[in-house]
């Protein structure tokens, strides 16, 4: 038995949602308007969605570009030993929204609270450690819907008033713990240099500010026409990935000879070779060992790196993927503070992720940061304001 919040928040049986069908392009999602909405269980919240941030994950997972054997293997992860994302799913990992229902054991006084979802599915429930990294929108339906149900443990109160829906959804787990987590398994210190790979993406603007908190130097890669923005996020210097030829000797003049003491790579392929060199070109300069923390693979699922650099040189190499509860708990902390800055670059309606999608894919030459998705009966108040298009700000309404 769940309970409601008042008139202004009653709950419909039926919800729009943008339902993932199998593997392949956007033509997988289909739009509608027909789903059940979830009911909330016992210690769940049952979420109204404002806003949902959109993640490459997405768009990854739709494909199936996580291949774990072989290099074309066409799959998702299943960390557990069977696969978890079936279909239809709802995609969309962070969510952010107001409390409409609860479900058994959970105090009704949350009804009305605002908050952000950690995104994680932990089935040991250890707060130190997540060894089978799954998620809402893969494993279980996630945001790209009106109504989301979930484990109130995990929908962290964020009543910041200065911070908007979609700028809270911009702050998502899926990117901000993914950060953390390159940087705690690396132990990353204060004073320390570190070079940030896909800097201009979420998991690259988390880092940067992340860095700052702990103190650390964060260097970011990218390109040039992103290095003001990039700096005025905290990074000490950016690095133009067009230019690799000399790249080492461009990392030195910036950190005035210095090695760099940790790499966070976003980017794999042939280049992680060179962000090693950048480590370990005078090792006698070095108080700790050098240290690689990769969470992605942009730039090419397959890298060529001898091993004898990485045992004579002592590099550590850390896989990420997602973070712990403890870690999410800090991150939540540190947002409800306003120590966290939002990059949010615009907001899409849910019925028109098709588009947001394609201008996704087309990200690099053209934005820095988040796009979110609101659905369409949250447009007018937390999608119109961070439209992209002058007609959806002016009016709430898409230009004809």
């Amino acid at each position: 038995m769940s309970s409601s919040a008042d008139a202004r928040d009653v709950v419909p049986d039926t919800m729009a949602a943008m339902v993932l069908t199998g593997h392949g392009g956007p033509d997988k999602l289909v739009y509608r308007d027909d789903l059940p909405v979830p009911a909330p269980g016992p210690g769940q919240v049952l979420v109204r969605v404002t806003a949902t941030a959109k993640n490459n994950t997405d768009r990854k997972a739709r494909e199936g570009l996580y291949p774990t054997k072989e290099k074309d293997e066409v799959t998702s992860f299943q960390m557990g030993g069977s696969p978890t994302l079936t279909f239809p799913r709802i995609q969309g990992a962070d969510v952010a929204g107001r409390v409409v229902a609860v479900g058994e054991g959970v105090d009704a006084a949350r009804l009305g609270e605002r908050g952000l979802l950690d995104f994680n599915l932990y089935p040991d429930h250890r707060p130190d450690l997540n060894l089978t990294p799954d998620y809402y929108g893969h494993g279980a339906d996630g945001g790209f819907a009106e109504y989301i149900a979930v484990p109130s443990d995990q929908f962290h109160a964020v009543p910041n008033p200065e911070l908007a829906d979609a700028e809270l959804a911009a702050l998502g787990m899926c990117s901000y713990q993914t950060a953390y987590h390159m940087l705690t398994a690396a132990r990353v210190s204060a004073g320390e240099r570190v070079l940030v790979t896909g800097a201009s993406g979420g998991v690259g603007t988390a880092l940067i500010q992340l860095c700052r908190l702990l103190g650390a130097i964060p260097y970011a890669l990218s390109t040039p026409d992103k290095a003001e923005a990039l700096r005025e996020l905290g990074a000490e210097g950016v690095l133009d990935r067009s230019n690799m030829a000399t790249f080492t000797e461009r990392v030195r003049d910036l950190t005035g000879g210095a090695p760099i003491d940790a790499v966070m790579d976003l980017v794999g392929g042939d280049m992680t070779d060179r962000f090693i060199d950048t480590m370990i070109f005078d090792m006698r300069a070095r108080d700790s060992y050098p240290r690689l923390s990769i969470a992605g693979a942009s730039g090419g699922n397959v890298s060529e790196i001898l091993w004898t650099r990485i045992y004579l040189y002592q590099v550590q190499v850390f896989g990420v993927s997602h973070g712990t509860q403890e870690e999410a708990g800090q991150l939540m902390q540190w947002i409800r503070d306003g120590a966290l800055k939002p990059v949010l670059h615009g907001a899409f309606r849910l019925s028109d992720l098709h588009r947001a999608e394609r201008y996704f894919v087309a990200r690099g030459s053209h934005y820095l940061g988040k796009i979110v998705i609101v659905p369409d009966a949250q447009w007018p108040e937390h999608g119109a304001p961070f439209a992209l298009n002058r007609e959806e700000r002016n009016h709430g309404e898409p230009a004809s």
